[in-house]
């Protein structure tokens, strides 16, 4: 394939998954930078910086685990105050007609530290798999695995100590 064939593919593919994922990218976007402003801005910017720079993704990854990678960079640098992140705006998955917050599992989320914090966002309100984490994030499948069980080692912790 043609370098010009395969960066309109690109482009087609690009456009398709932001046009997919938008409201994934954003929630996530909105949780590390605290606003839904901040978010919305972040992901508008991670799309532009991604179209400008397509020529240099090598597909050693998905394209969607690249641009996450971008989205989570730029949020991480518009990000305006240090920790926790707030949650404002960030949808908990709904599940069987429970409110989703009822234990405060959002405050939890935001009390974990950002790399645990990024994993559980990725995972759950994202929806990759382990690779497309590792590769948003830059670090190796096993480490994913870690985190996330330390993350849910955290969680479960303080479900614990709710009353029911």
């Amino acid at each position: 394939m043609s370098v010009t064939r395969r960066r309109a593919a690109l482009r087609c593919d690009l456009e398709a998954l932001y046009t997919s994922r938008y409201g994934t990218f954003v929630r996530v976007a909105t949780a590390i930078t605290g606003t839904s402003a901040g978010g919305v801005e972040a992901v508008q910017e991670a799309f532009v910086k991604a179209l400008a720079t397509l020529g240099t993704f090598r597909g050693e990854a998905p394209l969607e685990a690249w641009v996450w990678r971008i989205v989570i960079n730029t949020a991480r640098a518009q990000r305006r105050e240090p920790q926790p992140e707030s949650l404002d705006g960030f949808e908990t998955p709904s599940r069987n007609g429970h409110d989703p917050d009822e234990f405060g599992a959002r405050r939890w989320i935001a009390m974990l530290p950002e790399r645990q914090r990024l994993v559980v966002f990725l995972r759950y309100y994202a929806d990759l798999d382990y690779r497309g984490i590792a590769a948003a994030l830059g670090v190796e499948v096993g480490t994913i695995s870690a985190t996330l069980s330390a993350a849910h080692t955290a969680l479960r912790a303080r479900l614990k100590g709710v009353r029911l």
